[in-house]
């Protein structure tokens, strides 16, 4: 018998293993592939999705909207911080040289601090919902800006990398995204949990009717954090969305395909409707 010498054979290749260091600089770059490519040319216009809109500046994003999430001016009068009426004025006297929060700024009756709070709180909550995935392709106009102005223009990976925060977080809390935009119905337990007082007034609010971007708006708060308190009280069976309405049934002799509806056509005369009666009853004879 020959003996044979086994050969070494060569290993396999080893599996690609994913930078985090790199992946966390940019953003993991998964929410908007769109937003990171014009993040990388440093372009300056709108991002326009389903749920809202990005400003960007130089490849940085400068103001978000969204008509799920308080914009600015509420955050800013909604507890006093400023006056509605300063704030309508300073809109009405903006032009392409002053933004609304440069006139704010100059007349004294903000300070930079509280400017920067709000601002910064209204573009993380309306990109939250910008960037929710979406079936409608964005699209973006090059060279448009927002009158009220950059105030701290925020990377695209940062925000990129808040948002996925934010998604885990409000999964791990509930995983039922409905509650975001459903109305709410209170669902009262026999033993209700207690609940902390910011949640007993997102409680206070749900009716039936609103949302909760609805009640934020109400209680003149950010939207994610009311985002938060619902799922907290849905997991607590204290709120849940409200149920779809069920479609309304035809009442017995409206249907369609029975010879008593034959009278329900506007077009058909009195006469008509009595020869039709004869001929049916014709039939049923033979």
């Amino acid at each position: 018998m020959t003996a044979v010498k086994a050969t070494p054979t060569t290993p396999p290749p080893r599996l690609p293993v994913r930078d985090k260091a790199a992946a966390g600089e940019r953003g993991w770059g998964g929410v908007s592939p769109m937003l990171t490519r014009l993040a990388a040319e440093e372009a300056t216009g709108v991002l326009v999705r389903e749920r809202g809109s990005l400003h960007l500046v130089d490849g940085h994003v400068v103001h978000a909207e969204s008509p799920s999430a308080p914009g600015l001016e509420l955050l800013l009068t909604a507890h006093g911080t400023l006056g509605a009426e300063a704030w309508e004025a300073a809109a009405r006297a903006t032009d392409d040289r002053h933004a609304t929060t440069r006139l704010l700024l100059d007349g004294g009756l903000l300070s930079p601090g509280a400017l920067e709070l709000c601002h910064l709180g209204a573009l993380y909550d309306a990109a939250y919902f910008v960037l929710a995935p979406s079936s409608t392709p964005g699209r973006f106009r090059y060279g448009v800006t927002h009158p009220i102005g950059g105030v701290r223009p925020v990377p695209v990976a940062a925000l990129e990398r808040e948002t996925l925060r934010r998604r885990d977080l409000l999964h791990r809390v509930w995983p039922d995204a409905a509650t975001d935009g459903a109305p709410l119905v209170r669902a009262d337990p026999v033993a209700p949990p207690p609940v902390t007082a910011r949640q007993a007034a997102v409680l206070a609010q749900v009716d039936g009717v609103r949302t909760a971007p609805d009640i934020a708006r109400v209680l003149g708060r950010r939207a994610y954090p009311t985002l938060l308190d619902v799922r907290r009280l849905v997991s607590a069976g204290l709120v849940s969305p409200r149920p779809p309405t069920p479609a309304t049934r035809p009442s017995p002799g409206t249907g369609t395909g029975t010879t008593d509806s034959v009278g329900t056509d506007p077009h058909v005369t009195d006469p008509d409707i009595t020869l039709l009666k004869r001929l049916r009853d014709a039939l049923e004879a033979l």
